[in-house]
């Protein structure tokens, strides 16, 4: 059968195939427009799978809210470059407005998107635009009310960080103080009895050996030592740290003077604690270019 310019043009269209790879997937399938899309998605999948090792440290996280729960979701990708790509901000929106039906990451890559599993949208994102991607993480707070913040927004409801807050009483302004403040300090929990128990034992022991190098008798360094881990708390825990819009008060008390009680928190930072390889692109032409 003889493939025209009008077939690989309509072939191209909707898979987002380049020119030459639509041509060869009609002629091998006879111009069956059907099986040159399967043949194309297969060959995406094998080029996916290439892509798989690299590391992916770049993207957006996307908040989303519905009827009492927030979510947020990370999606990676190689550079930020993807992350400016308005397919992708589409996809990740997509993804985390699914993620309101589920309750993890992993029934989030299985949730269906126009009829298709997450994970396989990916998968033909990472054929499509070139990058690795992954859906990393999802995180979701529940409360009578659910107040997100977005830093760096690129889009509506994305960026490089996303914070939920969850609120009983108060208001959408008090919330968002309260998430932009999350998003400042990085807070480890929401209160003292929210840290992990290693977390603490191993500051307290920290906090022990620099007061032993003072000489000071022991009873006098378990007071120092109970002083020390109170201010370890305040600095540390969301309730017990000062508000950055009003230092003079406590995020809880900030909270409190609102009508408003914090009932757990969330934030998500895109590529954090990945291992980010640092590219020499110098080297990286010199090598193409056959020098050293």
């Amino acid at each position: 059968m003889a493939i025209t310019a009008a077939m690989v043009k309509e072939l191209r269209e909707t898979t987002g195939a380049g020119m030459m790879d639509a041509k060869k997937a009609l002629t091998e399938n006879d111009g069956d427009m059907q099986a040159a899309s399967d043949w194309l998605r297969t060959k995406g999948l094998a080029k996916a799978a290439k892509k798989s090792g690299r590391v992916a440290a770049e993207g957006l996280v996307a908040v989303a809210t519905r009827d009492g729960k927030g979510v947020a979701v990370e999606v990676n990708s190689e550079t930020d470059f993807v992350a400016k790509n308005e397919e992708f901000q589409d996809m990740v929106r997509k993804i985390a407005n699914a993620a309101l039906d589920v309750d993890d990451v992993e029934a989030l890559k299985n949730a269906q998107i126009d009829g298709k599993p997450v994970s396989e949208i990916l998968t033909d994102a990472i054929a499509k635009i070139g990058e690795n991607m992954s859906l990393r993480r999802m995180t979701v707070v529940t409360a009578p009310k659910v107040v997100t913040y977005v830093h760096n927004s690129v889009a509506d409801g994305m960026g490089t960080i996303g914070v939920l807050v969850g609120l009983e009483g108060g208001d959408d302004e008090i919330g968002r103080q309260i998430a932009m403040h999350v998003a400042a300090t990085s807070p480890a929990s929401l209160g003292q009895e929210d840290l992990d128990p290693a977390m603490i034992e191993h500051e307290k022991q920290v906090l022990t050996d620099q007061a032993r190098e003072s000489g000071k008798p022991e009873a006098v360094i378990e007071k120092m030592i109970v002083g020390r881990m109170n201010k370890f708390f305040e600095e540390v825990t969301l309730l017990g740290q000062k508000f950055v819009i009003n230092p003079d008060l406590t995020v809880e008390e900030a909270a409190k003077e609102a009508g408003a009680q914090i009932t757990g928190f969330a934030r998500v930072a895109v590529g954090e604690g990945i291992d980010k390889k640092e590219e020499d692109f110098a080297a990286e032409v010199a090598k193409t270019l056959g020098g050293n």
